[in-house]
């Protein structure tokens, strides 16, 4: 469910409503989404006694499969605000969402949007999603994709400061990245995916004049993984990258993913192109996990007003992705 003081309940109680999400159902607090489901004009909310019971709820209403150990009154908590027991909570969720799954009771994982401040407030040491479910995968080297139906970029470092993000783009690192983007795309079905990774520098370090870490860094990276038979080309100019892989009806693009160096090298030509088609998905996990391209949204929690589209097209792409 995410952060019960965020949107999360309010656009899973929208999808379920309407019938978006078949076969879904909540990780979450009862209450939590009995009150989202008053927000958005009163939906009915099925409980579950096991996850199974999913597949015979009614249509048009919210399955939720209450797990143990979640902080007492969260339906109580204030709209838009972080707490402490907001954080904690879904920390539960999350991790017992990912023991269903890894106990085949639940072929994929959607998870909703946490607040970074409240988990830090639960005394969780994990900054978001891909760093709690690297953890609870038992450690395996983990990236972030955010995509659409136009682009796909997957991210070398993800929630750190700038000065960190540039110290950890070093030769594994981008080389486990591009290794790991072409297993997944293997495993979704392209024979041959075509990666393009981008500089770090502006005009990918222009022959080191603007830097070096294209010719000491990034391009033996490229190499190596190109010697090992996979697709990988650059390291090209960051600035113009992402419109060369970008596919349209009217401009197939050049490059079936791009790998950026960092958080919003990556991130911002895809919200930019709409964050209500982005997709977040982890790549590396032993399980499927997807989620919207959205955080919070604090300013619109209760209001009944957030889009579930994200919502939406991460629930569709951990079905496709799945194999369902």
């Amino acid at each position: 469910m995410g952060d019960p003081c965020g949107i999360g309940p309010e656009i899973l109680a929208m999808a379920l409503r309407d019938g978006a999400v078949p076969g879904g159902f909540v990780v979450g607090d009862v209450g939590v989404m009995r009150r989202a489901a008053a927000v958005i004009g009163g939906v009915p909310v099925a409980v579950l006694d096991a996850p199974a019971e999913a597949l015979n709820a009614p249509p048009r209403c919210i399955p939720v499969w209450q797990p143990d150990g979640l902080p007492a009154g969260l339906a109580a908590l204030p709209w838009g605000q972080v707490h402490a027991d907001a954080g904690r909570a879904a920390a539960v969720c999350i991790r017992q969402a990912v023991a269903l799954v890894q106990a085949g009771q639940a072929a994929a994982l959607v998870t909703s949007p946490i607040h970074k401040e409240a988990l830090a407030a639960a005394g969780e040491p994990w900054p978001g999603h891909t760093e709690l479910l690297q953890d609870l995968a038992g450690g395996a080297p983990v990236r972030m994709m955010l995509a659409n139906d136009e682009l796909r970029t997957v991210l070398v470092t993800i929630h750190v400061s700038l000065r960190r993000a540039i110290e950890g783009v070093t030769f594994d690192a981008v080389l486990s990245t591009i290794r790991i983007a072409h297993d997944a795309a293997r495993r979704w079905g392209l024979a041959a995916p075509r990666i393009a990774v981008a500089g770090l520098n502006p005009h990918a370090g222009e022959g080191g004049l603007f830097g070096e870490e294209e010719l000491t860094v990034i391009g033996p990276a490229v190499q190596a993984a190109r010697a090992e038979g996979i697709d990988a080309r650059g390291p090209f100019a960051p600035d113009t990258v992402f419109m060369r892989a970008r596919h349209t009806a009217d401009h197939p693009g050049e490059f079936d993913m791009v790998v950026a160096q960092y958080h919003d090298q990556g991130l911002i030509p895809v919200k930019y192109l709409g964050v209500e088609h982005g997709v977040n998905v982890t790549l590396g996990l032993p399980f499927v996990r997807t989620s919207p391209d959205h955080g919070t949204a604090f300013d619109l929690a209760g209001s009944g007003r957030a889009s579930p589209a994200s919502l939406i097209a991460a629930a569709r792409l951990a079905r496709q992705l799945a194999g369902g």
